[in-house]
C-alpha cells in the first residue's frame, strides 16, 4: 500500500482515493469486542472470579499480535473462567457492555444502502447474539461457552463447545466466514468491507476490498485502508459515502 495520509483529523486512508460509494459494496463484516462494543467480554467475565488482570494480559498480547496462536490464547483465557455463572455474564451485559459510538449509525446506513451485515467474533455467542438483535445484524459467528450440567448447572466449565463449522472462531475462521458469506450472496471479496481492531482481524481485513481499523492496535492501523483513530464508527461514512 501507499503511505497513509490524513483524510480528516483522526482519520487516515491509504491505497485508494476517497470518497467511495457505500452502494458499491454488498457486505460489511464487524469484529465485536472493542469494535462494535466498548469492552473485551472475556476480560470482564474474568472479573467475576477475580482473574481480570491475568486474562486481560493475555488478551492484550494477543491483540497486539505478540501471541500468534489465538486458539491457544483463547483456551487459556476461557479455562480461567471456570465457575463464572450465567448471572455473572448477565451483569456484564447489563452493566458494562455498551455499543461503541457510531456503531448503530454505521450499521443503519449500511442496511439502508442494501448491504448485508456480519458480526464475526473471537468472543462469545452469549454476547454476540444480543448485539446482533440490538443492531439488526444479519449473520453472526462466535464461540460458545460450555455450561455445567447437573448440580452446578449454570456455571462455566472453562471450555468451549465445538460447532458444526469448527472449534474456535479465530483469525482464519473470520476470513473464511467473510468469504463464505460473500460467496453465498454472490459477491466478490472486493465488494466486502471488514472492520476490526486487533491482530486476529487482519486475515479477514486482508481478504476484503476495503479494510477499516477502528481505534486499533498499531499493527492493524498500518495495514488498513482506513484508520479511524478519533471519533466513532460512523466516521467511515466520511470516506465511503451513503
Amino acid at each position: 500500500m501507499t503511505a497513509a495520509t490524513e483524510f480528516a483529523p483522526g482519520l487516515t486512508v491509504q491505497g485508494f482515493n476517497p470518497p467511495l460509494r457505500l452502494r458499491d459494496f454488498g457486505l460489511i463484516a464487524f469484529d465485536m469486542d472493542s469494535t462494535l462494543i466498548n469492552i473485551e467480554c472475556v476480560d470482564e467475565i474474568a472479573d467475576a472470579v477475580g482473574r481480570k488482570a491475568e486474562v486481560a494480559a493475555i488478551t492484550e498480547a494477543a491483540m497486539r499480535g505478540e501471541i500468534t496462536d489465538f486458539k491457544d490464547s483463547l483456551r487459556r483465557r476461557v479455562a480461567l473462567l471456570e465457575g463464572v455463572t450465567v448471572a455473572d455474564m448477565e451483569r456484564v451485559y447489563a452493566e458494562r457492555l455498551r455499543l461503541n459510538p457510531g456503531a448503530a449509525e454505521l450499521v443503519a446506513a449500511c442496511r439502508a444502502a442494501g448491504l448485508k451485515t456480519l458480526l464475526v467474533s473471537g468472543g462469545f455467542t452469549f454476547f454476540a447474539e444480543r448485539v446482533r438483535a440490538e443492531l439488526g445484524i444479519d449473520f453472526v459467528r462466535a464461540n460458545v461457552l460450555e455450561l455445567r450440567s447437573g448440580p452446578n448447572c449454570g456455571a462455566l466449565t472453562g471450555r468451549l463447545l465445538p460447532q458444526c463449522w469448527g472449534d474456535i472462531c479465530d483469525g482464519a475462521e473470520k476470513r473464511r466466514t467473510l468469504l463464505e458469506v460473500a460467496s453465498l450472496l454472490g459477491l466478490e471479496p472486493a465488494q466486502c468491507i471488514a472492520v476490526g481492531d486487533g491482530a486476529n482481524d487482519l486475515p479477514m481485513m486482508a481478504a476484503a476490498g476495503l479494510s477499516v481499523a477502528f481505534q486499533a492496535k498499531p499493527v492493524v492501523r498500518a495495514q488498513a485502508h482506513v484508520a479511524i483513530n478519533q471519533g466513532g464508527l460512523e466516521r467511515l461514512l466520511e470516506v465511503v459515502r451513503p
